[in-house]
């Protein structure tokens, strides 16, 4: 099973993508987890993409696509794999087609995580994250600590990271809606688009995402 999993900043999509993942026994590949991986390995490609973002600029496509490309070849990969922030745009998207239909394969599905934009602020904008170990997270309606500012596990402080403030997430929104969303577009096309509201508990969208790829018997 080949699957793309797509949705705006705080749909839950890392989160997600590992339950599936596990439920359908298939690798999770995460743009992120290829980028940190590459350049601890120090290949080729992790010190291309270094150069690029050492000096703040965007890694370009070709060397994002040349690592998933090199990640989908793996053995571990043979049966299908969930794909989390790659294709991340249309260029990307005709890239990893094109790979497929190389190697006599195709998608089966791609999963559209859909959550309201208002909804996407408030997950992010009320991260607060302690500042003595930042696996420590707290969230100001979900999960507030027992006293405000203060870390329950620990007793230091918690703060706002700046790319969680609102005016970034909703810059981060507006790059989601003119880079990724045309994706959808053009998945639709090919009859592949799978849309899950991503409201609710993270085992309820799991099961959700589970039942409808099912449904459309992928």
């Amino acid at each position: 099973m080949r699957i793309v999993l797509v949705g705006p900043p705080g749909a839950g999509k890392g989160t997600q993508a590992a339950f599936l993942a596990k439920n359908l026994g298939i690798p999770h590949i995460s743009t992120g987890d290829l980028f940190r991986a590459n350049i601890s390995r120090q290949t080729e490609l992790g010190k291309l993409a270094k150069s690029y973002m050492d000096k703040g600029d965007l890694v370009p496509d070709e060397v994002t696509i040349a690592m998933a490309k090199d990640r989908m070849e793996q053995p571990d990969a043979e049966s299908g794999f969930l794909l989390d922030g790659f294709p991340r745009n249309v260029s990307q998207a005709e890239a990893l087609d094109e790979m497929l239909s190389t190697e006599g394969m195709k998608l089966d599905a791609v999963l559209d995580l859909e959550v309201p934009e208002d909804e996407v602020v408030r997950r992010i904008a009320g991260r607060r994250i302690c500042r003595n170990d930042s696996s420590h997270v707290f969230h100001v309606s979900y999960k507030a600590p027992k006293q405000e500012g203060v870390c329950d596990v620990c007793g230091g402080e918690l703060y706002q990271r700046d790319d969680d403030s609102e005016e970034t997430v909703r810059k981060r929104l507006e790059v989601y809606h003119t880079q990724t969303e045309p994706i959808i577009d053009y998945y639709k096309a090919q009859g592949l688009v799978v849309t899950i509201l991503a409201l609710g508990k993270v085992e309820e969208v799991t099961a959700r995402a589970m039942e409808a790829l099912s449904r459309e018997g992928a």
